[in-house]
């Protein structure tokens, strides 16, 4: 799979080779003001080509009833310009999907959460993307990534808000030692 990082890269290499094949030239324009023309063109893109494959997503079932005992969808994302992975955030766990004509799926309960994380770097930050790492106490899976998230600051406090409710409605309380 192609890192964003790399994806950005190539991207922003077509767009100088087209500048390039054309002949474009741009002597009112200073070097810099170029290279800045040019990555702000590369972020549009590819924002545009993440909310086209945002549109291919299947839509979401209705909820029929918010009754307080029946699983909720609180959030749901995927890695930037990905079709092979999906995420969810319910009242009762995280679901990870993988696989585009296969399908993985592993669920991680939210009482077993001990721990939520997110990082972002620069080029994250600008265009608001970022990486949130769960720690759970589930023994199959103990840390699960979900890359490349729109607002990740948002989905970090989505998932703090709704684990401590699940812990809260299960009478789970958590003790640490010293």
């Amino acid at each position: 799979m192609v890192s964003t990082g790399e994806l950005r890269a190539r991207v922003r290499g077509r767009i100088w080779q087209a500048f390039a094949q054309a002949g474009v030239t741009a002597p009112a324009l200073p070097k810099e003001g170029l290279e800045a023309l040019v990555d702000e063109l590369t972020d549009a893109i590819l924002i545009e080509v993440d909310a086209a494959l945002e549109g291919t997503k299947a839509p979401a079932p209705a909820e029929a009833s918010t009754d307080d005992d029946e699983e909720r969808t609180l959030w749901e994302g995927r890695p930037f310009l990905s079709l092979v992975e999906h995420y969810t955030v319910t009242t009762e766990r995280l679901r990870i999907v993988r696989g585009l004509f296969g399908r993985d799926r592993e669920d991680i309960e939210l009482v077993r959460v001990q721990d939520i994380d997110h990082t972002q770097t620069l080029g994250e930050r600008l265009i608001s993307l970022g990486d949130v790492t769960v720690r759970s106490a589930d023994p199959s899976h103990p840390q699960a990534m979900l890359r490349n998230v729109r607002d990740p600051e948002e989905v970090h406090e989505i998932l703090r808000r709704a684990v401590m409710e699940a812990r809260k409605r299960s009478n789970f309380a958590f003790r640490e030692q010293m």
